[in-house]
């Protein structure tokens, strides 16, 4: 038997990269998986994977930038599945990498509305379904630039910097009905967005490589352990937990 036999997870931002390694790592554990992207072939293909190696998991296209088509997604997974028990609010975006002055108006908002707002619409969402199915795990996907500054990120690491409070705050406030809400905050990631955010570049890559002691990227496996540590009894004590997976980057 697996963890999480008979269990149900949604996970935003599934069709590639930690949101991809994320589903399928619930799905190995038993859990019946809401794939949710706006990208569908992404989505499909993880489904495909996923059921592939033996798993259930359906895809639903989902904008967390819409609250009809976040609503869309957990109202899937209660109808599909029965029940919500696990949330990995994991879909965002990069933004312009530009001085803080030098963002547009639009640049701005865009990273808040995918990164910060998106994180919430969910949270709204999930939460009310995980209460009727007597509690449930949220981990948000936060960033290690949700601890720390970085030049020409602001609103990235703005974003960031707030789905850390939301996670504390909405911890706080649903601990004793049985829902317990954590983040992971990643350090740099072998993931598709690094990469189309410049580090396809060797020198690059070295370069960034080099900001963690452990001088390497984190793979996406890596993260979607810490995701699913956190939904299991062995963390039932853990909440409004930043949990940093890092390789080393934040303790210089």
């Amino acid at each position: 038997m697996s963890q999480f036999d008979s269990t149900v997870a949604v996970v935003t931002g599934a069709g590639s990269g930690i949101g991809q390694a994320t589903a399928m790592a619930f799905a190995a554990e038993g859990a019946s998986v809401v794939v949710a992207d706006i990208d569908a072939e992404g989505g499909a293909e993880t489904v495909s994977a996923i059921e592939a190696a033996g798993g259930a998991a359906t895809f639903v296209e989902a904008d967390v930038t819409d609250d009809d088509s976040v609503a869309n997604m957990v109202e899937t997974a209660v109808s599909e599945y029965g029940r919500l028990d696990f949330a990995c609010n994991n879909a965002g975006i990069g933004g312009a990498q530009k001085p803080t002055a030098d963002l547009s108006f639009d640049e701005w908002e865009q990273v808040i509305d995918v990164n910060l707002n998106g994180v919430w619409r969910s949270i709204k969402y999930e939460i009310p379904a995980m209460l009727e199915s007597d509690g449930g795990v949220v981990v948000n996907m936060a960033s290690i630039l949700g601890k720390v500054g970085f030049e020409n990120a602001s609103a990235y690491v703005a974003s960031k910097h707030g789905v850390v409070g939301l996670t504390k705050t909405a911890a706080q406030e649903y601990a004793q009905q049985g829902i317990r809400v954590n983040a992971v905050c990643p350090g740099f990631i072998d993931t598709p967005l690094l990469a189309a955010g410049g580090l396809d570049d060797p020198e690059a890559r070295k370069g960034i490589e080099a900001l963690h002691p452990m001088n390497r990227l984190g793979s996406v496996d890596e993260i979607a352990s810490a995701v699913v540590w956190l939904c299991s009894d062995g963390a039932s004590f853990t909440t409004g937990e930043t949990l940093t997976v890092d390789g080393g980057y934040t303790s210089r």
